[in-house]
């Protein structure tokens, strides 16, 4: 490894342990991180940042939130893990809290997002064959192109993204692309009646925060409902009060048949996911059919409950909506050349860099690094800025204000 020399010592001595002793599957922005709190965090140099990527929205209410935290040690201290062999004295009162917070009969708890999204789809595969009654081993899956919801091998399999797929294959039958934002291309593809389920994101966040057009998640309900096919919402990015309400869908009032919830879930603690469904989809399943070792753990019911306490008692869809809407009205002040498009919802938002570097977003992050902002690059010319949903007016003028100078790196 070269070592970076506008990086100090001790921040070097961390890079080259991960480089020498880590999978090289990742390539980070070079900022060694050890400390967070509220939208800050501050590296191994006591330097301090504006966080503007959470975590890929795992933290939204914030590093280190007391209460989440408070629940955490405090279920640490009693009990952390049961497998689901026994019954533990959390799951119930946690089920109960979650499926009325959202307004489903069940819930199924899993870790991490990749595996609620697994879990989506076995259990629409399953409802395709035993209540719509699709001929078995035909059930098929729609995705929309430019998804992304993990790097399993089936969430691989309904990529368009050649970084993700290409020499990994053979890939997961069953599985069919339709376009993003386009409800024609949709119903023509569910006139196949072997289709369960089309599965995809309220605004495409990998992608870089690709809003779709209004009436868009409305139009797939409807869809879904004439066609009898399954809408599988992946709100893992877009959920959780990240985007001005609890739910991206809940901004055109659309139900899924199956919500998929990750990351801020647990406020940034630990792996906790949920899959979401009422009796008729989640029922289908049956004891020993599906499951997870840490599942449902005492641990993280107890840490769940208390980050959905927190966005709901905090107002942070609220506060989303009202700081992503100064946001975006600040940035188009800085009028800069360097900035093609900007977009987002509530507190998801991102900015296409134009530039004949092909490295310009890059740069650019690494500039914003320099002057006290994190932000990573997506797709070549994107950057993603989604801080703590507890960010201030203040803050959120400060940021823009260390986003403009930087600009001038790519002058």
């Amino acid at each position: 490894m070269h070592t970076l020399t506008n990086t100090s010592a001790a921040t070097n001595y961390h890079l080259e342990l991960e480089e020498r002793y880590g999978a090289h599957n990742y390539h980070p922005i070079p900022v060694v991180l050890k400390k967070g709190n509220g939208v800050f965090v501050w590296d191994v140099d006591d330097k301090k940042y504006y966080d503007f990527l959470s975590g890929y929205s795992a933290v939204n209410q914030g590093h280190c939130h007391p209460k989440i935290i408070a629940a955490l040690k405090a279920q640490a201290e009693s009990l952390t893990l049961t497998s689901r062999a026994f019954h533990n004295n959390l799951l119930g009162e946690y089920e109960k809290y979650i499926t009325e917070f959202f307004g489903y009969d069940k819930v199924l708890p899993m870790n991490t997002g990749v595996e609620a999204g697994e879990t989506a789809i076995k259990l629409a595969r399953r409802w395709g064959y035993t209540v719509k009654g699709i001929e078995a081993n035909k059930a098929k899956i729609v995705f929309a192109e430019g998804n992304f919801w993990g790097r399993t091998m089936a969430a691989i399999s309904s990529s368009t993204d050649p970084s993700s797929y290409t020499n990994f294959g053979p890939f997961m039958p069953g599985f069919e692309i339709v376009p993003y934002n386009d409800l024609i291309a949709l119903e023509k593809k569910f006139q196949d009646k072997n289709i369960a389920a089309f599965m995809f994101e309220p605004i495409q966040g990998e992608a870089g925060v690709v809003v779709p057009d209004e009436g868009y998640i409305s139009g797939i309900r409807k869809l879904c409902s004439d066609y009898n096919v399954l809408m599988i919402a992946d709100e893992i990015q877009t959920g959780l009060a990240r985007t001005g309400k609890m739910l991206a869908c809940d901004h055109e009032n659309a139900r899924p048949d199956i919500l998929v919830l990750g990351k801020a879930l647990s406020g940034g603690t630990m792996p906790v996911s949920a899959v979401l469904a009422d009796d008729e989809i989640m029922l289908t399943i049956k004891p020993g059919e599906h499951g997870s070792t840490y599942g449902g753990n005492p641990l993280a019911c107890n840490v769940a409950m208390a980050a959905l306490q927190v966005l709901k008692e905090e107002h942070m869809a609220e506060n989303a909506e009202i700081m992503g809407q100064l946001f975006r009205c600040e940035l188009k002040k800085i009028n800069s050349p360097h900035i093609s498009v900007i977009r987002g919802r509530g507190l998801l938002n991102a900015i296409v860099i134009k530039h004949d570097h092909p490295n310009a977003a890059w740069e650019l992050c690494m500039e914003l690094k320099e002057n006290g902002l994190l932000a990573k690059p997506t797709h070549g010319d994107k950057i993603r800025f989604a801080p703590p949903l507890t960010i201030q007016k203040d803050e959120i003028t400060d940021a823009v204000g260390i986003i403009e100078k930087s600009l001038r790196v790519l002058d």
